[in-house]
């Protein structure tokens, strides 16, 4: 299975999986990359999954299925045009072509019938996560609640280390920018800055990042650690009362950073 990200306006990546015939694109935000790169790797288009409502991971769909009416696996419980086969959790997709099985996830928070889809039938796994979790972040609550947040970040912190994470932003050194403020000492967190920014310079993507590299970076998924309570509670004036609140804490500082 080939996976690579396609580049979509500002900072999207739109992800496309192949076996070198057949395709599956996650958040087609935009068709024309897809177009692109189908006709340039001669693939032909076998599904489509989308993980939230947001117009910069649906935008595309309407001109892909006219061109390609192909099954679109999407979230039930958000309304989305195009989607053929709403997904709850715990729903197995299986395409037969290119060959993978995902299961689906329901992490609301960023919207309030968001999915993540995981293929972790063998090792590693694969998480495509829309934008619940960024690279060294976390998604803005749009629709949800820091309780909902806390539960989609654990279960995605529990999973393998070596599952791969697929997020739908090249938000990296952005990211990195404010971990350093929500925990000033963290040597894996500054050795991971240094790889990203070289990547960058390169013009290649910091994506995918792994679970264990993010529950050691990733502030987000680290609410529970003394130096991000410090950060937050020096921050705020408020010593955070639990792991929640402290999650919550951060999502506001980050929305104003």
């Amino acid at each position: 299975m080939n996976i690579i990200p396609l580049p979509a306006f500002r900072d999207n990546y739109i992800w496309l999986l192949h076996d070198e015939r057949h395709a599956v694109v996650v958040d087609p935000g935009d068709a024309q990359p897809v177009v692109e790169a189908l006709e340039r790797l001669q693939l032909s288009l076998s599904a489509i999954l989308i993980t939230h409502h947001h117009p910069d991971h649906i935008g595309g769909l309407a001109a892909l299925l006219s061109r390609w009416p192909v099954p679109t696996y999407g979230p039930a419980n958000e309304a989305i045009d195009g989607v053929s086969h709403p997904v709850s959790e715990g729903d197995i997709v299986r395409l037969a072509q290119p060959g993978i099985s995902l299961r689906v996830m329901e992490v609301p928070a960023h919207t309030a019938g968001h999915i993540a889809f995981l293929a972790d039938q063998a090792s590693p796994g694969l998480l495509f996560c829309g934008d619940t979790l960024f690279s060294a972040g976390c998604g803005r609550l749009f629709e949800g609640s820091p309780a909902q947040l806390a539960e989609a970040l654990a279960r995605f912190a529990a999973l393998p280390a070596d599952t791969r994470v697929y997020c739908t932003h090249e938000y990296t050194l952005s990211n990195l920018a404010f971990a350093r403020a929500a925990e000033p000492s963290n040597p894996a967190r500054d050795a991971y800055q240094q790889r990203c920014e070289t990547l960058r310079a390169r013009g290649e993507p910091t994506l995918p990042s792994t679970i264990g590299l993010e529950r050691d970076i990733n502030p987000f998924l680290r609410p529970h650690i003394a130096g991000v309570i410090d950060a937050v509670t020096a921050q705020s004036g408020q010593r955070p009362v639990d792991s929640t609140a402290c999650l919550a804490a951060l999502r506001a500082w980050k929305d104003n950073f």
